[in-house]
């Protein structure tokens, strides 16, 4: 074998290796929400920086993307190599395994900067298995000027007995304005989300103490009832079917008096370019009862590495962008600093440029510190979640009790008849889980 040829085998070995550098394809599955769209606008940045991995997206709505994304990591189907999941999953899949830690996301990355609510949900014995994209509460989000025309003042604190005769008195159907627009669609992370943490400010709970489902007790009674006729007096028709990027379209029209839903929704109504309303809006905390617990819920929508992918560190290179305080000025060099991701670092709520954007800023970080996931609920409970219950069970159970709920809601069934079968089904399979014994 000559030189000649030795050095064009070398060459053409290095030709190859760096083909197949730059045909590193990572396929990320994520939410159709509106801060991961503006992110799939913004990714040239990455690419730019990183031109060996290019970037393919499944772009999901939220109860779709749950159920491929389970589907995928529980039969190591192996489709996605970035995945977008809530706080809900990940301690469930990363005690299975299911998930790759975050142990090289860079020098400058400062996972300290992550709100300790936010990083503990997404820890095990130490170390971080989901970076948080953006956090959220939940809180109220309301028409100053409807609000002000019904000749009432929005506390900064609210109680349900306000928002109900609130919600009434802004509704004017002639006009197509509904004094109140809330999650209905079916759904563990949809309506059940929204009713979970509801009903713990009325005092109710999933499960005793012994895991026996509660649907039969006053509490959850109470809830539904209020729900429901607050729904059919103030709120929009076929509300049954309206989730959260539903709700935000409504509110953005002008059609909701109220909406009570993620604080990450502050930013979208608050948007000139996309909301009719947005010099109109004011900001308060979720309602309670007087009970000690608010209705506000603590969640992050998160990326995370599944162990079945080969390209971890591509993947790990892509969720430390996506997730740094870089990108957030980013954003701010985009979008305004109002736009960036919430919810998820300390130095954001220091930022005197973002206090002063983003109007609730202060309100959005009040709801999330008010939250507190190991004692969501009025009486004791043997589970942690505010708005979910974090056992593997609940992603059925939740979206089978949302069904039910939903059913009620459109007029299907009696709130009564609803809660009977919620509390059968619910009572079914948590014996046969073997929690019940």
């Amino acid at each position: 074998m000559t030189l000649k040829t030795i050095l064009l085998g070398a060459c053409s070995a290095m030709a190859m290796f760096s083909m197949a550098n730059a045909e590193t394809t990572l396929t990320i599955a994520t939410v159709n929400n509106g801060d991961m769209v503006r992110m799939q606008k913004l990714t040239d940045d990455f690419t730019t920086k990183n031109p060996d991995i290019k970037l393919e997206w499944v772009t999901l709505e939220e109860n779709v993307l749950r159920e491929r994304v389970t589907t995928d990591i529980a039969t190591k189907g192996g489709q996605y190599d970035v995945m977008t999941i809530g706080t809900y999953e990940v301690p469930i899949w990363a005690k299975q395994g299911w998930l790759l830690p975050l142990d090289n996301l860079g020098a400058d990355y400062d996972v300290d900067d992550i709100l300790p609510a936010i990083r503990g949900g997404l820890s095990m014995d130490g170390k971080l298995y989901a970076a948080p994209f953006y956090g959220e509460s939940s809180m109220v989000m309301y028409r100053k000027d409807l609000m002000e025309k019904a000749g009432l003042t929005m506390p900064d604190a609210p109680t349900w007995e306000f928002i109900g005769e609130a919600a009434r008195k802004m509704t004017d159907r002639a006009t197509g304005i509904n004094g109140i627009c809330l999650r209905g669609k079916a759904g563990w992370g949809e309506n059940a989300a929204f009713l979970t943490a509801m009903s713990n400010s009325f005092g109710a709970r999933w499960f005793d103490e012994k895991w026996v489902p509660q649907f039969d007790q006053p509490e959850w009674k109470a809830t539904l009832d209020f729900y429901v006729k607050l729904m059919n007096d103030a709120g929009p028709q076929g509300a049954s079917s309206n989730g959260f990027n539903e709700n935000l379209a409504l509110f953005q029209q002008g059609k909701c008096g109220m909406w009570i839903d993620a604080t990450v929704a502050a930013s979208f109504v608050s948007d000139p370019k996309n909301s009719t309303v947005a010099d109109k809006v004011g900001y308060a905390l979720a309602p309670d009862n007087g009970l000690g617990k608010r209705a506000n819920w603590l969640w992050a929508w998160t990326l995370a590495i599944p162990a079945g992918t080969q390209k971890a560190d591509a993947a790990e290179k892509f969720i430390s962008w996506a997730t740094s305080k870089a990108y957030l000025d980013l954003v701010a060099s985009k979008e305004g600093w109002a736009n960036v991701p919430p919810g998820t670092r300390t130095s954001l709520y220091n930022n005197p440029e973002y206090q002063k954007a983003a109007p609730f800023a202060k309100m959005t970080i009040d709801s999330i510190n008010a939250a507190d996931p190991t004692k969501p609920t009025v009486k004791p409970v043997p589970y942690v979640g505010v708005q979910f219950v974090a056992i593997p069970e609940f992603q059925g159970l939740g979206t089978t009790v949302g069904q039910l709920f939903s059913a009620a809601l459109a007029g299907q069934m009696s709130v009564d008849d609803a809660l009977a079968q919620a509390q059968q089904v619910t009572t079914r399979e948590m014996t046969r889980g073997g929690y019940i014994k």
